[in-house]
């Protein structure tokens, strides 16, 4: 089942479901996909039990939605800043060809001679898949920000005005919900852009945090459930309206060096991120990036990225922010 989020004139929201192929229809009285799973997380029901008491309406053109603008990220939270971004990388099983070229080529060195990146890396392999019952090593683990950095599709990344560049990261993100006892509910996984400033990473690994302090973008569904094994998609950018560069990207467990359990159980072991309420979009790492073929972004550029099973592609355009002058003031 997928599931999205359509803004009405009136300030509500419609909540469409579908599957993959069909057509969408409204979930009779739902207010949102947030509202929605509390209810089943605090009910001990599943997500698909409690639309299936409320029922489905009419049928809804996401198509059409999507193009007049009005397809909201397929979950977002009243209060924005209960709403977290956050990912984890070098967790494919290709991601540290990438990653290393952006600090420093490495071939079978001594373990003392390995970038940080290197080194990581290769702790997953040796033990991100733990056995059931045994904890994994950690990941390398980000923040990017808050609900106000969340952008629906179809509208503008915006890249600030000091970036050294903003550029796309194709990934699987998890959406969770945590329950009113404090309780993570997975509701699935959808397609994501973990937007990123990759020149300032270059600069030097410890700039990372400063990098990933980026808006980023989700949907517009999401695959309610768990994720496929293997997951083929593809991520291009279109620059006047013509592809400038494509290349498919996979995820799932069979391609990475991490479970998903593994790398939840990282995220939500922080009591921080367990307060009920609160809403996790939790971006999982890439294998393939533009910036890794040396392609430079230009406002105006469309980034497009989609997975075979996670409906619609996410679409869209980037835009450079003007120049803000910040003033530190004394109380």
């Amino acid at each position: 089942m997928l599931i999205s989020q359509i803004s009405n004139p009136d300030g509500s929201i419609t909540v469409a479901v579908r599957e993959e192929g069909g057509p969408a229809r409204a979930v009779r009285g739902a207010g949102s996909v947030h509202a929605l799973a509390l209810e089943a997380a605090n009910s001990g029901r599943s997500l698909a039990a409690v639309i299936e008491e409320k029922g489905l309406g009419d049928t809804v053109d996401l198509e059409a939605a999507y193009a007049a603008g009005r397809l909201l990220a397929p979950i977002t939270h009243p209060d924005p800043a209960h709403l977290h971004l956050t990912g984890t990388g070098l967790t494919h099983l290709g991601s540290a060809a990438t990653r290393d070229s952006m600090h420093r080529k490495t071939t079978e060195a001594a373990e003392e001679t390995l970038t940080d990146s290197m080194k990581m890396f290769r702790m997953g392999l040796e033990n991100g898949k733990p056995a059931p019952g045994e904890t994994g090593v950690q990941p390398e683990w980000f923040y990017k920000g808050n609900g106000t950095q969340a952008v629906a599709p179809g509208d503008a990344l915006v890249s600030p005005s000091f970036a050294l560049d903003g550029g796309e990261e194709p990934e699987m993100a998890g959406i969770y919900v945590i329950a009113g006892d404090g309780t993570p509910f997975r509701i699935g996984f959808a397609v994501a852009n973990e937007f990123s400033d990759h020149v300032t990473e270059r600069i030097n690994y410890l700039y990372l945090a400063h990098s990933k302090l980026r808006q980023a973008s989700f949907g517009p569904e999401i695959r309610v459930g768990a994720a496929p094994d293997d997951i083929r998609g593809f991520s291009r950018i279109l620059r006047g309206g013509e592809v400038l560069w494509e290349k498919p990207f996979v995820s799932g467990e069979a391609n990475m060096s991490h479970t998903f359990a593994n790398l939840e159980y990282h995220h939500f072991k922080y009591s921080l991120f367990r307060m009920p309420g609160d809403v996790h979009v939790h971006m999982f790492g890439t294998a393939t990036l533009s910036f890794g073929d040396g392609v430079r972004t230009e406002a105006g550029d469309v980034f497009e990225i989609g997975a075979d099973g996670f409906g619609l592609p996410l679409r869209n355009p980037l835009a450079i922010a003007d120049e803000e002058r910040i003033e530190i003031r004394q109380l």
